[in-house]
């Protein structure tokens, strides 16, 4: 609004007028305000509440998995190999010997002068491999050490990688190396031919029949090892399927057999327990925050009153109460886990749930893993809140409309007050004006009536 300091020229008191006049326009904005204030308040507070929510439903997911539960500890006696092991496994000790690592083939090509120079034009590159042959079209690739390279490793399905040595010799110096991409000797290199160019056939050709001129083989090796006893051979480092539930990754050779001991762990069942406990008491926790109301100050908070926020906590409720597992006949307040009657917070008995774990590990399983499971229970719930279309997203998009709308109705409402304000301003500076032109006439008249009434008196 513009400046009303010329105002009071006449004495009258216009620009405090006006400016009581501004005070009172500026109570319709006051009360648009705390409109959008309130509802960016409740826009907040949602977000708080679905980041509560989804903590919930990622504990509930991770209790309601098959794998947290019967869980082996492993420990492996030798750096050698490490090992990890599903629910699938069987407790266990076993004593394992690495005789050999699996490695991959390598071939070593005589030495070149230069790695620049093209060798020969074109032609079709093919690599056999466990009886199957790839081929790379180098027509349009070049032909040099360094253009075979690049064209060689661009290639996710010719089985071998590729690299160049420069091992000093004057005049030799640069070596290509063709190495497997996996190990094992199923995955070696049988064959290797170019069609189309006999220049670079001579240099690469390559059959594992015999001996090649020019090419050096290091030959590649399966994994060798014992289990208790029992031999086994591997063309990769990593081993699965040999024991039950169990994969084994060698690290290096021992000479002698080292444990693998497999025991059963509640610890990680557990955690996970209490993991979904606490996400639960916390969304309470969250819930009473945002919901709660101060009576001495009578104040409220974002969601008091909040359909939603009860929504929320009465819906996760209802998850938890009505779980139960016919096949075991369990439900929570069985296996330690009760409800606080004034709180509503869930509480574990830690003596009592590990005593569940180990007498009755199938029926625990089932009261959260199985599809009427808790976990599968609060998910679902949960869900229907967090889902891209869900309660929260539907809910949170109406606020946000309803903030945009609420600034438009400020900004639009601001105008009018400006606009009316000045119109006001203009008034008043013309009525200023005026008395101030009237005050003037007055001053005037009553000097004349005063010289008037003078010069009768002195005669």
């Amino acid at each position: 609004m513009a400046s009303v300091s010329s105002l009071g020229l006449s004495g009258l008191p216009l620009s405090d007028l006006l400016d009581k006049l501004q005070t009172n326009e500026s109570q319709v904005l006051n009360t648009i305000k705390s409109r959008q204030t309130a509802a960016e308040a409740k826009l907040s507070a949602y977000s708080k509440l679905k980041d509560a929510v989804a903590s919930l439903q990622k504990a509930a997911q991770a209790v309601g998995k098959t794998d947290t539960f019967g869980a082996l500890a492993v420990k492996s006696g030798s750096d050698a190999f490490s090992a990890t092991a599903t629910s699938a496994a069987i407790p266990g000790q076993y004593a394992i010997q690495v005789d050999q690592l699996a490695s991959a083939q390598t071939l070593v090509y005589a030495g070149r002068a230069d790695r620049t120079t093209d060798i020969g034009t074109g032609g079709t590159l093919k690599i056999t491999i466990d009886g199957t042959e790839k081929s790379i079209d180098l027509s349009d690739k070049g032909t040099s050490l360094d253009k075979l390279v690049a064209a060689i490793n661009a290639d996710k399905d010719i089985g071998v990688n590729a690299t160049i040595v420069n091992d000093g010799t004057p005049g030799s110096q640069y070596r290509l190396l063709l190495t497997s991409r996996e190990t094992g000797e199923q995955k070696s290199v049988t064959n290797i031919t170019v069609d189309g160019n006999a220049d670079l056939e001579a240099f690469l050709g390559y059959s594992g029949g015999g001996s090649t001129a020019g090419v050096t083989v290091q030959d590649a090796t399966n994994a060798e090892l014992t289990i208790n006893g029992i031999a086994v051979t591997s063309q990769s480092n990593t081993i699965e399927n040999v024991i039950d539930g169990v994969k084994l990754t060698l690290n290096q050779t021992t000479t002698s057999a080292a444990s693998l001991t497999l025991s059963r762990d509640d610890g990680a069942a557990k955690k996970a327990v209490g993991d979904f406990v606490k996400a639960y008491n916390d969304l309470l926790g969250t819930i009473k925050t945002l919901t709660a109301y101060n009576v001495d100050a009578q104040t409220s908070s974002a969601l008091t009153g909040d359909s939603v926020a009860r929504s929320v906590q009465t819906r996760m409720r209802d998850a938890l109460s009505g779980s139960f597992d016919p096949s075991s006949n369990l439900n929570l307040s069985k296996i330690g886990i009760t409800t606080d009657p004034k709180t509503g917070e869930l509480k574990i008995d830690d003596a009592k749930l590990s005593k569940a774990l180990s007498e009755n590990l199938d029926g625990v399983k089932s009261l959260f893993t199985s599809g009427t499971g808790i976990g599968s229970r609060v998910d679902t719930a949960a869900n229907a809140f967090t889902k891209a279309d869900g309660i929260f997203s539907t809910t949170t998009e109406g606020l946000n409309k309803t903030i945009t709308d609420i600034k438009k109705q400020y900004d639009a409402t601001s105008d009018r007050i400006d606009q009316r304000m000045e119109t006001y301003r203009a008034q008043f500076t013309q009525l200023d004006a005026m008395v101030s032109q009237m005050n003037s006439l007055s001053s005037y008249l009553s000097q004349q009536l005063s010289a008037l009434n003078g010069s009768k008196n002195s005669k």
